[in-house]
């Protein structure tokens, strides 16, 4: 369980396949203090530590979290946003963010308004997940509010600290983000597809 409030960033330094396995080496700030077993979210996903040497730690990704993430697309020299697992006990800044990634957005509109951004997100209204105005979002693993909703799109607004501490500076049109839409939100659209 994570709270969708990025620790760090990490930068990727190393991408094996194996088999339909991809093997991520990611040099951090934070490997000092994982462990092996240890769950991290990456760019909002969850994956387990699996080797750590000195500043730099390796988890897996399977087919199926590449084939619905974005991970499939990092490269050498990719940064990640990263946070390691919630403590039970303290404080909740974010909201309730599991680690399972939904499906992929992308970018379709960034806006820079008086030192803060306006992002907007396009995803595809198949897979029947919802946003909801003053709700709550993940991107990236970044916890969010969102703005303005519509059947497929909505809309962020970021501040000036969370621009600099995520890969939201980086962010062009047709950036491909991670997304994990609210849990209660994923429940109440699946109790009403079962009533049909």
């Amino acid at each position: 369980m994570f709270t969708g409030i990025i620790e760090t960033l990490g930068e990727v330094q190393k991408l094996d396949k194996q088999g339909t396995n991809l093997h991520i080496t990611i040099k951090s700030s934070l490997a000092p203090e994982l462990k092996i077993d240890q769950s991290v979210a990456h760019n909002g996903v969850c994956l387990t530590v699996v080797a750590i040497e000195d500043t730099s730690y390796t988890v897996t990704a399977i087919e199926e979290t590449l084939q619905k993430t974005n991970l499939n697309e990092l490269k050498e020299a990719d940064t990640v946003n990263l946070e390691r697992a919630m403590v039970l006990g303290a404080r909740l800044d974010g909201h309730i963010v599991q680690g399972h990634v939904d499906q992929t957005g992308t970018c379709t509109k960034i806006e820079e308004k008086d030192g803060s951004w306006f992002f907007t997100f396009n995803y595809d209204p198949a897979q029947n997940n919802v946003t909801i105005e003053k709700g709550s979002i993940t991107i990236d693993g970044t916890s969010l509010t969102v703005v303005d909703s519509d059947k497929n799109s909505f809309s962020v607004a970021i501040i000036p600290y969370t621009y600099e501490h995520t890969r939201f500076r980086e962010y062009q049109l047709g950036t491909v983000v991670n997304l994990e839409f609210d849990v209660i939100g994923k429940y109440v659209s699946r109790l009403l597809s079962l009533r049909d």
